[in-house]
C-alpha cells in the first residue's frame, strides 16, 4: 500500500497555477508542432525514477477523473504512486487499456493497439502515451510530415519503442481515433499526434515498418 511521506506532502509545483499553465502550453505546442522540442522548465523534483518533465506533465494534465497506468518500474515505487495520488487525486489502474494516460520507459511501453482508441464520435477519449525518453538516442533519421509541419521535419526518433513504426502506421489508419504520444527528455517535450506520418530515409513507410517489425 502507498503511504504519504514528507516528500509526498511537498508541493508539486512551486507556483501551482502558473507552472501548470506553462506545462500545459508546452504540451499543446509540442502536439501542434510535431517532433519539435518544447522547453518545460518548472523546477519539479518528483520521486525517483519518475522524470521531472514527465512528472510535470502528469501534474498539469491529470486530476481525480484521470485513470493512469504506470510501467512496472514506476508502479513498484510507493513514493511515486502516493505522490501522484496526493497531488492529482488520479487513480492508478492495473491495465493499460483502462488508462487515459499511459506512462512508461520506451522498453516497457505497451503496444499502441491495446490502448484506448476513442470512438469516431468521441476521438478525444483515446489514451495518451507518455514516454520518458531520458538517456535514449535515435537509431536512424525519420522524416515526419502532416499537420503542424511545414513540408517535412527530420528527427532521430530517440525514445520510440522497438517496433514502433508499424504500430504507428496502424494507429494513423484509425483516424480520427488513435493514440497520441508525448516524449520527454531533460527539460523538453516532443509531441507525436496521431495525424503525423513517419517514414525512414530512402524507403517507403511500408517497407521500413515491415523490416523493423521482423527484426523485433
Amino acid at each position: 500500500m502507498s503511504t504519504l511521506t514528507g516528500q509526498n506532502h511537498t508541493p508539486g509545483f512551486a507556483h501551482p497555477v502558473r507552472d501548470a499553465q506553462k506545462v500545459f502550453r508546452a504540451v499543446l505546442k509540442a502536439l501542434a508542432e510535431p517532433t519539435t522540442p518544447q522547453r518545460v522548465d518548472v523546477g519539479l523534483q518528483p520521486p525517483a525514477p519518475l522524470g521531472s518533465t514527465t512528472g510535470a506533465i502528469i501534474l498539469a494534465l491529470c486530476d481525480d477523473q484521470t485513470p493512469i497506468w504506470l510501467d512496472p518500474t514506476l508502479r513498484a515505487s510507493d513514493d511515486i504512486v502516493a505522490w501522484i495520488a496526493f497531488h492529482t487525486g488520479a487513480r492508478i489502474v492495473d491495465r493499460a487499456e483502462e488508462a487515459s494516460f499511459v506512462v512508461a520507459e520506451p522498453s516497457t511501453a505497451p503496444r499502441l493497439g491495446v490502448l484506448e482508441q476513442g470512438t469516431d464520435e468521441e476521438p478525444h477519449r483515446s489514451a495518451t502515451l507518455i514516454l520518458d525518453a531520458r538517456d535514449t538516442t535515435g537509431s536512424s533519421v525519420l522524416t515526419a510530415s502532416g499537420p503542424g509541419i511545414r513540408n517535412t521535419a527530420e528527427w532521430d526518433g530517440a525514445g520510440l519503442p522497438p517496433g514502433f513504426l508499424l504500430q504507428w502506421q496502424e494507429n494513423r489508419a484509425l483516424f480520427p481515433r488513435g493514440v497520441d504520444v508525448i516524449l520527454t527528455a531533460g527539460d523538453t517535450v516532443r509531441g507525436l499526434p496521431r495525424t503525423t506520418a513517419l517514414i525512414g530515409p530512402d524507403t517507403t513507410g511500408e517497407t521500413l515498418n515491415a523490416d523493423e517489425e521482423r527484426n523485433n
